[in-house]
């Protein structure tokens, strides 16, 4: 009996551990309503933040900042369900436990705020004509951007099948999550090199996770179709608001910018 407790409570290897902790975050996303707004506002941020000259420190510790919120608002969901599992009644410990919890979120929220004064007070005074030059400047920015968007809406699909509500996600569009990363990267490489034989040097390694998902049995190929629909289209999506935003001169700009940094590599 003790052994059969040991083995559910113990990772057995390296893959099981990588399972329960995407299974802790899908549960955090989808029974805490602060953490689906925290996502919310990451992506927000991390669109906004295109438009800011910002280089890799200060991009480094806005990134920081927003995970900062997430960690200590999991922490806070983890220590409120350890306390809820020993007691139901109120116990001055437990109130304690649960404050704590919820200041150490509290002062995380403090501390971005504090953040994004430093990061953009400044620069929000002088947003005019200088946007535009800003985003042509962060290609590898704007890449990034796009990659960090594709891991979210698949997070975002797994937690959202996991309910009752949204079981039909589950059984006809659960998206394969290496296969969406490995076409929205694929998409990047044709959209700011526009050079065939990357870009089929690429379809080739991307097509080989895709095939690799399916032969091992651990997705159908529905969820590598939709895996693959998926990375193509949040990449898709946000190259084609820069278009809707920039136009078509600035756009190219951007892809030229785009095609030296990759030459330059």
């Amino acid at each position: 009996m003790n052994k059969e407790k040991e083995k559910k409570t113990k990772n057995t290897s390296f893959i099981d551990a990588w399972k329960n902790a995407l299974e802790g975050i899908i549960y955090a996303i989808t029974t805490q309503g602060n953490i689906r707004k925290q996502l919310v506002i990451a992506v927000i941020v991390m669109l906004v933040s295109l438009f800011f000259d910002l280089n890799k420190a200060e991009f480094l510790c806005l990134m920081f900042t927003v995970v900062l919120i997430i960690i200590a608002e999991m922490l806070n969901t983890a220590i409120e369900t350890v306390v809820d599992l020993y007691t139901d009644l109120y116990h001055p410990k437990a109130k304690i436990a649960k404050d704590v919890g919820a200041g150490a979120v509290v002062i995380a929220a403090i501390n971005a705020v504090i953040v994004a004064y430093f990061l953009f007070f400044e620069k929000i005074s002088t947003i005019g004509t200088k946007i535009i030059d800003e985003v042509t400047n962060s290609p590898i920015h704007l890449a990034f951007v796009s990659i960090l968007l594709t891991v979210i809406t698949i997070v975002t699909l797994k937690a959202a099948s996991t309910t009752n509500k949204h079981k039909f996600i589950k059984n006809n569009f659960m998206p394969s999550g290496q296969t969406a990363i490995a076409f929205a990267a694929l998409t990047i490489i044709w959209l700011t090199t526009r050079n065939v034989v990357i870009f089929t040097l690429a379809l080739v390694l991307a097509l080989t996770i895709a095939i690799n998902r399916y032969e091992n049995g651990k997705r159908t190929k529905a969820e590598i179709a939709v895996g693959a629909l998926v990375g193509i289209l949040v990449v898709v999506l946000l190259y084609g608001m820069a278009l809707l935003y920039f136009g078509t001169t600035q756009l190219d700009k951007i892809i030229d910018i785009l095609n030296g940094t990759f030459l330059r590599k």
